[in-house]
């Protein structure tokens, strides 16, 4: 393997508290039919704070079951997930996770969805303008925050969201897919979005985004972790070492997404994958 991966327990982590933490985790659902399937099993990482991982891998193998568990917004069948070493018991302002539907409020402005958010976490009045304009100057939003929703395009509302939840200054940032339904430019415009602003975060925010596209999780990620079909395990570790901001013309980039599509390859034609 290329001095572009890494084993599941690379030697240059740092030692101390993960800011997220799973362990032996097991995830569950219930089908439509009523059958009761395994999404994930026996999965376990650790994500330190500041880093930005990519967790990608065929449909179905869990990875929303796994971030789901995270955000506090589902409980694993088994294992248990952590958050500064405690077990995350329920969503929470220290988190913010942006779907593929921005899931903004069509009846406010731009500004006013941010602001609303930072109302939530009890910011005032000044304050809270003046971060939501802030927020969605990161992002290059500061000239429609006065538009409604629907004025936007759909690259523009899923800047809104991450204006939203980046405003709100969480520790963690969850990403399930965000990018999934934009065309191929604007999501290219996304990531770079993503990337300016985790690099600018004070602190760097960590972040752990879901993505079925093996190039954006090379572009973006510190560590990428690739899962098998279901029901999905950790199958390896990538660990990209190409300095930032990245391009996607950059050659390591392109070989690491070269070992990445070879690994899938082979996972799916697995028999019984």
């Amino acid at each position: 393997m290329s001095d572009a991966t890494a084993t599941l327990t690379p030697p240059s982590r740092e030692a101390g508290i993960p800011k997220l933490s799973v362990e032996g985790l097991t995830v569950e659902r219930t089908l439509a039919n009523g059958e009761r399937i395994v999404a994930a099993r026996d999965v376990s990482f650790d994500i330190d704070a500041g880093e930005f991982v990519c967790l990608l891998g065929p449909s179905g193998c869990g990875k929303t079951s796994i971030l789901n568990v995270l955000a506090g917004l589902d409980r694993p069948s088994a294992g248990r997930a952590l958050l500064d070493g405690s077990p995350i018991e329920g969503p929470g302002p220290d988190r913010a996770v942006l779907f593929q539907d921005p899931a903004l409020f069509p009846w406010l402005s731009v500004r006013a969805n941010v602001e609303l958010a930072l109302e939530l976490i009890a910011v005032g009045g000044v304050d809270r303008r003046d971060r939501a304009q802030t927020a969605l100057a990161s992002v290059g939003l500061a000239d429609v925050a006065d538009a409604q929703p629907h004025e936007l395009s759909a690259g523009m509302r899923q800047r809104a969201a991450l204006a939203r939840a980046l405003a709100c200054e969480p520790a963690v940032v969850l990403g399930d897919e965000p990018f999934g339904v934009l065309d191929a430019q604007t999501r290219e415009l996304l990531q770079n979005e993503v990337q300016r602003a985790w690099m600018g975060s004070s602190g760097r925010t960590t972040f752990l985004f879901i993505t079925h596209n093996v190039r954006e999780a090379v572009l973006l990620a510190d560590r990428v972790f690739v899962m098998s079909a279901r029901p999905g395990r950790l199958l390896e570790e990538f660990r990209i070492h190409a300095p930032r901001p990245r391009d996607l013309d950059d050659v390591l980039i392109g070989r690491v997404v070269s070992e990445i599509h070879a690994l899938l390859l082979r996972e799916l034609e697995r028999p019984g994958a």
